[in-house]
């Protein structure tokens, strides 16, 4: 529980010290902002709210990061743990593990993968949504989910290993579609919603030329 707390608190700082509350500015972000501190703490509480042997938990940190851009997206998910606790009968330590294994470790790599791709792939709305929104959160889930599990952050405690890890693979590919279908959504109708979307950066405004005669 102590190094769970010191990455939090380190990451939160981190976010913190590059004054995330400055991106509320955009009128657009609100709307996501709100959403996410509103129905994100329902999605981190289902699994407590039933006994399964294994736990069926949706995380949306990827989605909140491609939304919010990752220095407001920390204390966001910091802040829906919290409220996670409010809704169901969970120790602190368990509010500690969903901030950082649900949470901030996700949104790390989704920053880290974004970066990547920014860097050495093309930029267009193809790339955008099915590589950084689909794929990438394919990626991430998966490897939070197998070092959560690596570290003794287990999903269910009466199946064997190679089977969580299994379901751990089932259950990134579950946030995939989900970050994937309203990330192609926001782009076509709502880009305002998205810090990390840019217009001129993924949609390219050189003229087309015409056919030759």
């Amino acid at each position: 529980m102590f190094f769970s707390l010191v990455l939090v608190i380190l990451a939160l700082g981190c976010a913190l010290l590059l004054r995330p509350w400055r991106l509320l500015a955009n009128q657009g972000l609100i709307t996501p902002f709100l959403a996410a501190l509103a129905i994100t703490p329902l999605m981190w509480a289902l699994p407590w709210m039933h006994h399964m042997p294994i736990r069926f938990q949706l995380s949306g940190a990827c989605l909140i990061t491609l939304m919010l851009g990752w220095p407001l997206a920390v204390p966001v998910l910091c802040a829906v743990a919290i409220i996670t606790h409010l809704f169901v009968p969970i120790g602190w330590h368990n509010v500690i593990d969903l901030a950082l294994w649900q949470g901030i470790v996700p949104a790390t790599l989704a920053l880290l993968l974004g970066m990547a791709m920014r860097r050495w792939l093309p930029h267009n709305p193809f790339v955008y949504i099915l590589g950084r929104a689909f794929l990438g959160t394919v990626a991430c889930m998966f490897i939070t989910g197998w070092l959560a599990q690596f570290t003794g952050h287990n999903i269910a405690s009466k199946v064997d290993p190679g089977l969580a890890l299994v379901a751990r693979w089932l259950l990134a590919w579950g946030d995939a579609v989900l970050t994937g279908m309203l990330i192609a959504t926001f782009v076509a109708f709502r880009p305002e919603w998205l810090a990390t979307w840019s217009d001129r950066l993924y949609i390219s405004k050189r003229p087309v030329k015409p056919p030759p005669m």
